[in-house]
């Protein structure tokens, strides 16, 4: 499990270190623009990131419901071999992917007016501007979500159906909270990051969700990645210790 969260952790640097640089420095000079070729960059690094995290979640999904579901043969399963090859593919299919949608994004006639409803670049926006044959880009969005994104969604669903049937055998309610606090941290993962996704992606468009593109994109892009390492924290002892001991003092004034 650990092995997946140091993963993940490193995926959320990298995620911000894509959007954040360019959202301050625009900030602070008042100058919202951005170069072609930086903003297929972020194109390619973000929509490569976002499949690994795809695949990352689904993997803890997988680890978890071994460990819950069939916790005699847990480290025989999911021995580190295992965890390189799932770690590996995840990071390879968002190398791959963000290769193919940036080249095929690239290639896009783009006319008119020249912004995006974004505070960074990525495919979808950037389809919109195009006024040449989009045919290809959307269907490559569309694969793209429905290998990486829905069965990735799915995959993690149906493991945790699995991992509540297995919860609800237990005969103690101690021994039911104890296996259920070890996917509290995931669940919560999982609900923020697909959360974001399905509202930006799933929902059809309006003048409202438009308005809003952009703060959800910031929740997106920015807020989840920093919140992953607090939500994973709170599963270590000595850190639930040191919150509690903050709070207490905030409340007596003095430590």
């Amino acid at each position: 499990m650990y092995f997946f969260i140091s993963n993940l952790s490193f995926l959320d640097i990298c995620y911000t270190s894509v959007t954040v640089p360019n959202i301050l420095v625009s900030t602070a000079v008042s100058k919202n623009t951005v170069s072609f070729w930086g903003c297929m960059a972020q194109v390619y690094f973000f929509t490569g990131f976002a499949t690994t995290e795809c695949l990352l979640l689904a993997a803890m999904a997988c680890d978890r419901y071994v460990a819950i579901c069939i916790p005699l043969r847990y480290f025989t399963i999911i021995n580190k071999a295992v965890c390189l090859q799932l770690a590996g593919y995840a990071w390879l299919c968002g190398v791959a992917n963000g290769v193919v949608q940036t080249v095929f994004t690239s290639r896009l006639a783009l006319c008119g007016h020249n912004e995006i409803d974004r505070m960074y670049c990525e495919v979808q926006p950037l389809v919109k501007l195009s006024c040449s044959d989009t045919y290809v880009n959307d269907a490559l969005a569309t694969t793209s979500a429905a290998v990486f994104g829905v069965s990735c969604l799915v995959f993690i669903l149906i493991s945790y159906l699995f991992i509540i049937s297995a919860i609800l055998r237990i005969p103690t309610k101690d021994g039911q909270h104890r296996a259920f606090s070890t996917c509290a941290s995931h669940i919560t993962v999982v609900v923020l990051y697909y959360g974001a996704l399905i509202f930006m992606y799933l929902l059809p468009p309006s003048e409202t969700t438009k308005k809003v593109d952009s703060i959800v994109s910031i929740i997106y892009s920015i807020l989840t990645p920093f919140l992953n390492p607090i939500i994973y924290s709170l599963r270590n002892q000595e850190m639930k210790c040191a919150m509690k001991k903050v709070v207490h003092c905030g409340k007596v004034g003095t430590c």
